[in-house]
């Protein structure tokens, strides 16, 4: 019987409440071009990476060199918004914490840079839980592309079908899948319907036990 080896955790949406800050960051850096970012063009770009989010609002001549410091530009802007108004999500912490104190291995894989994941979950006191951690510049393909969570699984040294994902968005949901892993989803980003591949599916981690996590290998 499979047995779980790792818990693979997105970080934006899941762990932490960053989307209104995302928002702000874009909207800031866009409307500096005349462009008005709007909160649908964010939710279509929640869960991948800025390459690909800067390409789909200025079009595919937009060259490597501008979308890297839009996407500086964009980041820093970002941290600097967030300063000390960071704060977990409901009992992600606590099922964290769980899931740290029975063993399990886990790993942070995030389509965000270094420099975010390290101020997000040293402000959230929760770096020493992660044996590894991906960013989007780790990979050549961010999601919906596996390669992302398959390098964490790599890292961890652990096999993908028993690892399971915790994620918000729909391309990582789909990310997850296609790298042969089981996945819960929780609707804090997206409603139920766009989530519909996970394994599982919840409105809050307040809900999820590691019981929970359990049976979806079992």
């Amino acid at each position: 019987m499979p047995e779980i080896e790792a818990v693979i955790w997105d970080m934006d949406g899941v762990l932490a409440d960053t989307a209104p800050h995302h928002l702000r960051a874009w909207q800031e850096i866009f409307s500096k071009r005349g462009i008005n970012f709007t909160e649908a063009d964010f939710k279509r770009g929640f869960g991948i990476r800025n390459d690909a989010i800067i390409r789909n609002i200025l079009g595919k001549q937009v060259t490597k060199d501008e979308i890297e410091a839009i996407a500086r530009e964009k980041e820093k802007a970002f941290r600097r918004i967030i300063g000390q108004n960071m704060s977990p999500l409901p009992d992600a912490l606590r099922l964290l914490q769980s899931l740290d104190e029975h063993g399990v291995r886990m790993a942070i894989a995030s389509s965000t840079t270094i420099e975010n994941i390290r101020l997000i979950i040293g402000g959230l006191g929760i770096a020493s839980c992660f044996k590894a951690v991906v960013t989007g510049h780790d990979v050549t393909e961010g999601k919906p592309s596996p390669q992302v969570f398959l390098l964490a699984a790599q890292r961890l040294g652990v096999d993908p079908k028993n690892c399971v994902v915790v994620e918000d968005a729909v391309a990582g949901v789909v990310a997850a899948k296609s790298a042969g892993m089981y996945c819960l989803a929780v609707t804090n980003t997206h409603p139920r319907e766009k989530l519909k591949e996970a394994d599982l599916i919840v409105d809050t981690l307040e809900a999820v036990s590691i019981k929970d996590i359990l049976k979806l290998i079992k």
